[in-house]
């Protein structure tokens, strides 16, 4: 089911997977990649459905906008790597929308991300939102301009240890944040692992995003894990 909500002036869209209709269930939010709201991200929808939550893949570029080149998906996803407070309200703005459905409990809503997703994941926990628990896939951990207040939500990592966007020092960071910001944090790198590690299409050892299938086994049985235990 597709749903359209509103950010200011702009339109976004969001792909809605669930079993139920009637029943209340928790929901986990899905931040897509670089690219857009795809395939990838509607599947991982699907997936947690199967699971017994309400998945909902969100928009943080508006409605209609994906990137297919390296080039299209940096111009899309630039802009609100350089205005956090921008993908800040988007973000709320996706919570909010899934706060809303009828099938939801809205007491127990989650959220994953994957590469840039990932990261916009890690921010909705920096909002200091009271969503139970967030989960980034090698997600990248650029800090934000300022780091305000304590973190409610739970938090998961999921990381290459050999992820060039996210190296050991900028991993390091993101441990010493999470600790002064009283969050109840674990981070989980897989020796090695590249970037992308969870996407079957990334072969770019250059540009070091690789596939690696061990490491997303691993990862999403730790992912059900953590939802189980805040849910």
């Amino acid at each position: 089911m597709k749903i359209e909500y509103k950010e200011g002036p702009d339109t976004f869209e969001a792909v809605v997977e669930s079993t139920s209709s009637k029943e209340k269930l928790p929901a986990v939010m899905i931040f897509h990649a670089w690219g857009g709201r795809d395939a990838f991200a509607e599947e991982k929808a699907k997936y947690l459905a199967t699971l017994g939550y309400v998945g909902v893949a969100v928009d943080l570029y508006g409605k209609g906008k994906l990137g297919q080149t390296t080039e299209e998906k940096t111009a899309l996803m630039t802009p609100l790597m350089e205005d956090r407070e921008l993908l800040q309200r988007r973000i709320c703005a996706a919570l909010q929308m899934t706060q809303s459905l009828n099938n939801v409990d809205s007491t127990r809503i989650g959220a994953i991300g994957f590469c840039f997703g990932g990261l916009a994941a890690i921010d909705l926990a920096r909002s200091g939102s009271d969503v139970r628990g967030v989960v980034s896939f090698h997600g990248l951990f650029n800090p934000p301009p300022q780091k305000t207040g304590p973190i409610k939500a739970k938090v998961l990592a999921l990381h290459g240890y050999d992820d060039p966007m996210a190296d050991p020092l900028q991993m390091k960071a993101f441990m010493d944040e999470m600790t002064e910001r009283g969050a109840d944090w674990q981070l989980l790198a897989f020796g090695n692992t590249m970037h992308a590690f969870t996407n079957p299409e990334a072969n770019d050892p250059k540009m070091g995003t690789v596939y690696q299938s061990t490491s997303e086994k691993r990862a999403y049985l730790a992912m059900k894990a953590f939802f189980e235990e805040v849910f």
